[in-house]
């Protein structure tokens, strides 16, 4: 297995896989309420056999190249996070990255530079010329992250995301391979 160092804080990117279910779903219990507040993950992933499924779903996409998921490892080898392609298109060149995190983890920047090694990969090795971000309007920190990948706001979709019974306005950012390219050069 590979590992992708995050920083000097001994954090890792590794691929999330369905062997690693049982951690993933202690992940996910202790950060539940706080990860479900904008995004379904913890919905869908209510028990072991939901959360096995869930990661062999994402291991399909893989082998069908359609979507990745990796998780973000502390330098404790505790799970606490991941991002993910949770679309790919690779003949059309479009993808579209998110991410996740539990609370013990906030505020450390290891989201944002989990995707800039997801997005460079993408970019460079398969070929992605846009790689999209959707947030709900009301996730503040998700939209932070937005901005320091250097991306666009696209435009919002009014209440176009039913989440747990009430309509969420769902933003779109976005960020081209030249953008991307040129960003990464001027840092």
């Amino acid at each position: 297995m590979f590992a992708i160092s995050l920083g000097d804080d001994g954090a890792e990117l590794r691929p999330l896989e369905p062997w690693q279910a049982e951690e993933f779903l202690a992940h996910i219990e202790r950060g539940r309420e706080f990860i479900g507040a904008h995004v379904g993950l913890p919905d869908a992933n209510k028990d072991l056999e939901s959360a096995r499924a869930f990661l062999r779903s994402y291991a399909e996409k893989a082998a069908t190249d359609t979507g990745r998921i990796y998780g973000i490892w502390t330098a404790e080898d505790e799970l606490v996070g991941g991002v993910l392609f949770r679309t790919m298109d690779v003949p059309q060149g479009n993808a579209e990255a998110g991410c996740w995190l539990e609370p013990s983890a906030v505020g450390k920047g290891l989201v944002t530079r989990a995707v800039r090694v997801i997005i460079d990969w993408a970019v460079e090795e398969r070929g992605i010329h846009r790689v999209e971000w959707h947030v709900s309007a009301a996730n503040e920190p998700s939209i932070a992250v937005a901005r320091r990948l250097g991306m666009t706001k696209d435009g919002v979709l009014r209440e176009s995301f039913l989440y747990r019974g009430k309509r969420a306005d769902m933003e779109i950012w976005s960020v081209l391979a030249p953008e991307w390219r040129a960003g990464r050069k001027a840092s």
